[in-house]
C-alpha cells in the first residue's frame, strides 16, 4: 500500500482564464513550497496546475527507485493537459522544479514564459554524480536532508528529512544533459536567485540567464535562502511573477 500523502503536500489544480501556468516544486520537497505562489498566480486569473512529483510528499522510500526520467515524464503529461485547454502556457519552478521548467521550455518551444527560483540547472561536469556513485558503492543510500533552507524563523518546508543518493545522481545527470539545450529557449524568462543559498550554487541564476536566448529579467533575493517561496522574499516573488506572467501570457 502506498504511503499517505503528507499534510500540506497535496497537488492542486486551479481553474482560471484562457492562459495557464504549471508550477513545479523541488527535490525532496512537495507542492507545499510552491502553494502560496500558485495561489497568487491563480488569483490573477490564470489556470494553474501544481503537481506532486513522483516519489515526493509521501515517504522517502517512495523516492528511492525514481529519478529524472520519472519527473520529466510527469511534468510533460501535466503540461500537455494544461496546454490542451489553454491558449498560452507558462512554466514556473523552484530548484529541481526550476530545472524541470527549463527542460519543458527547451523541449516545447511553444511555451510562452519561464520563471525560475533558485533553479538547480547549472551543470557541474559530473563531479557530484561521481561522488554519489562512490557513496552508493560504499553503502550510503541517504544523506542528511537539504529541505527547509529558509532564513525566516519558525518557517518549515514540508519535505523529506534525508537526501536519497540514487535519485540525486539521476537529477545531476539530467541537468548535465539539459545544459546544451538551454540556448534553444527563446521565450521571455524571469530568473530569481538568492544571494545566500545553501543548496544550489549562487552562480546558477547567472549561468541560466547567460544561456537563455530570449529576453531575461533577473532578480536577486537579498533576504531569502534556497526555499525563497516560503521565505522573506515570498511576496516579492509573487508580485513580480504575477506581473511578468500577465505581461507575457495575457499582455
Amino acid at each position: 500500500m502506498p504511503a499517505p500523502v503528507l499534510a500540506g503536500a497535496e497537488a492542486a489544480s486551479f481553474p482560471g482564464g484562457p492562459h495557464g501556468v504549471l508550477v513545479i516544486h523541488g527535490f525532496t520537497g512537495s507542492p507545499h513550497s510552491m502553494r502560496p505562489l500558485a495561489v497568487a498566480i491563480a488569483a490573477a486569473g490564470f489556470a494553474v496546475e501544481l503537481p506532486r512529483l513522483p516519489g515526493h510528499g509521501t515517504a522517502m522510500e517512495d523516492l528511492l527507485p525514481l529519478g529524472w526520467a520519472d519527473w520529466t515524464a510527469a511534468v510533460a503529461g501535466v503540461y500537455r493537459d494544461l496546454a490542451a485547454r489553454c491558449e498560452r502556457v507558462g512554466v514556473v519552478g523552484l530548484s529541481l522544479g526550476g530545472a524541470l521548467a527549463v527542460w519543458l521550455a527547451a523541449t516545447n518551444p511553444e511555451i510562452a514564459a519561464l520563471v525560475t527560483v533558485n533553479a538547480a540547472v547549472e551543470p557541474d561536469g559530473g563531479d557530484l554524480a561521481a561522488m554519489g556513485r562512490e557513496l552508493l558503492a560504499a553503502g550510503t543510500e541517504i544523506l542528511p536532508g537539504i529541505g527547509s533552507d529558509i532564513a525566516k524563523p519558525d518557517t518549515v518546508e514540508v519535505c523529506y528529512p534525508g537526501l536519497p543518493v540514487a535519485p540525486l545522481i539521476t537529477m545531476v545527470d539530467g541537468v548535465n544533459a539539459l545544459a546544451p539545450l538551454v540556448p534553444r529557449i527563446t521565450c521571455p524568462a524571469l530568473v530569481f536567485s538568492s544571494a545566500e543559498d545553501h543548496v544550489v550554487p549562487t552562480s546558477a541564476g547567472a549561468w541560466l540567464a547567460g544561456q537563455l536566448s530570449g529576453p531575461v529579467e533577473t532578480v536577486t533575493l537579498e533576504r531569502s535562502f534556497h526555499v525563497a517561496t516560503l521565505d522573506y522574499d515570498a511576496e516579492l516573488i509573487e508580485t513580480r511573477s504575477v506581473a511578468f506572467l500577465a505581461a507575457t501570457l495575457a499582455g
